[in-house]
């Protein structure tokens, strides 16, 4: 069934019109989708040569708590470092994720169709970052590369710290709105999006760039488990289930291009989903520890970006939870969403619940990117990915009771009298909680309309020629 919409049904409706993202096993949106079509775990088992390589410790390798395993991100050594005008040096020092930052948003703006430099209205950018390990294991392996004068305070600080990722890529794209760096732990991204959404609505941008990075380094590295922590023992990810036990951090980063639905749709913007709400608050001291989560914190959260959206929760059909697959967070979460859900509906076991993490292990600052563009992608394709490691609930979930159920395979996403529409969540270690209400595109009557021409022609651009037919060979093979 074909939804349209009126633009003026819900005037703080935001339409996201382009993303870009380079996540483990996937470099960008066709391979992140057949990742989760497919369901494939990226997930990277690394041998002892490679450890050692890394500058693993000789005498981890043999303890049995260490997990030779990680989520990996390839190619974070490049960088076109000419295109932002960078010298090579200057590129050295700069953090790599700050570095795949700025290429990552260059490449949501295009997504999108839109030229900053002849854009009439406002851009603005509001993104996070994790620490900067790079610079950390630099001084602490002693690396003496004469390109990366790390006692150069100024160059050092600017090219490394958390406060420069959003107003670094204002600068190199020549972006007049306003430019934020966002610190909420695991909740950054979904924090960071809630922001841009509210830029939007009260008019002082006109487009957003909203997105978050998580590169860790070194990168090809294992981890020690200990029991009753956050990290799996055995480097899988298994939400929601009865035999899981942690999750295992990683790296990646996305971008969204946000615009306000109403003039996505008078300039005819591709727009792949509509953000109909959005919500973030805070635990407060309600609950065991500084680092524990809350079902009252996140049972309010949810409650209000449903508020806000108008959307009655008997119409959402999937949520991506935060689904760390720990033995206190998975519980918790699922019972805050459960209570605010029972606000209003009695139904059970209607809405399918899955989690990323099982693919991808825990991004940190990212995590909620990587949720929600799985969520967009699957508004977009009308299918639900299956979550990987689903074998049998864990008991304290009360999933049959619940509005909830886990799909462990691949899903058609059916049509009803209403738009297809999800939900996504992201809590951050300290109690800062975020909540997103998705909807699917509006369809547009020359959308379903034939097309009459056969061939079409395709233009490509690029700042070089050696660019140009980079280009031109990733149309041929794709």
């Amino acid at each position: 069934m074909n939804h349209t919409t009126d633009p003026n049904e819900n005037d703080d409706a935001i339409a996201i019109i382009g993303m870009s993202c380079r996540f483990p096993g996937a470099n960008g949106l066709g391979e992140f989708w057949t990742v989760l079509r497919e369901g494939v775990e990226c997930i990277s088992r690394f041998s002892d040569d490679e450890l050692l390589a890394s500058g693993v410790e000789p005498q981890h390798l043999a303890d049995p708590n260490y997990v030779k395993a990680g989520s990996v991100l390839d190619d974070i050594e490049y960088f076109d470092a000419e295109y932002f005008g960078y010298s090579p040096r200057e590129a050295r020092m700069l953090d790599p994720q700050q570095r795949m930052f700025l290429e990552c948003a260059v490449e949501a703006l295009e997504d999108a169709g839109c030229r900053p430099t002849t854009y009439q209205g406002r851009i603005g950018v509001f993104a996070g970052t994790l620490i900067n390990t790079y610079l950390i294991d630099a001084i602490k392996s002693g690396r003496h590369d004469p390109g990366m004068d790390f006692m150069n305070f100024l160059e050092t600080f600017l090219g490394s710290d958390k406060d420069f990722l959003a107003t670094r890529a204002s600068y190199k794209l020549d972006l007049k709105g306003p430019s934020v760096t966002v610190q909420t732990a695991c909740s950054t991204a979904l924090t960071a999006v809630h922001l841009g959404c509210q830029s939007l609505l009260s008019g002082e941008s006109d487009i957003i760039l909203a997105g978050a990075v998580s590169v860790r380094v070194p990168h090809r590295v294992g981890y020690f488990h200990q029991e009753g922590a956050m990290v799996s023992p055995d480097g899988h990810c298994r939400a929601f289930d009865e035999n899981a036990q942690g999750t295992i951090f990683g790296s990646g980063l996305g971008v969204v291009t946000l615009k306000r639905l109403a003039d996505a749709l008078e300039d005819n913007d591709r727009i792949y989903a509509t953000i109909r709400g959005s919500a973030i608050n805070n635990d407060g001291s309600d609950k065991v520890s500084y680092s524990a989560p809350s079902v009252e914190g996140q049972a309010a959260v949810i409650t209000e970006a449903l508020s806000v959206s108008g959307v009655d929760p008997d119409t959402v059909s999937y949520v991506e939870a935060h689904g760390t697959g720990t033995a206190l967070g998975d519980p918790i979460e699922l019972s805050a969403l459960t209570n605010a859900y029972r606000i209003s509906t009695s139904r059970k076991n209607y809405c399918a619940v899955g989690s990323v993490k099982t693919n991808l292990g825990h991004l940190d600052s990212a995590a909620g990117m990587a949720g929600l563009i799985k969520s967009v992608l699957s508004l977009h394709h009308g299918k639900i990915p299956p979550t990987l490691h689903f074998k049998s609930p864990n008991p304290k979930l009360d999933l049959e009771n619940s509005p909830f159920y886990v799909n462990g395979e691949l899903l058609e996403w059916s049509e009803t009298d209403n738009p297809r529409r999800a939900a996504v969540s992201a809590l951050g270690v300290g109690g800062t909680n975020a909540h997103v209400i998705l909807e699917e595109a509006p369809v547009r009557e020359r959308e379903t309309a034939e097309l009459e021409r056969p061939l079409h022609l395709l233009a490509l651009s690029a700042r070089t020629d050696k660019a140009l037919r980079a280009l031109a060979s990733r149309y041929v093979e794709h």
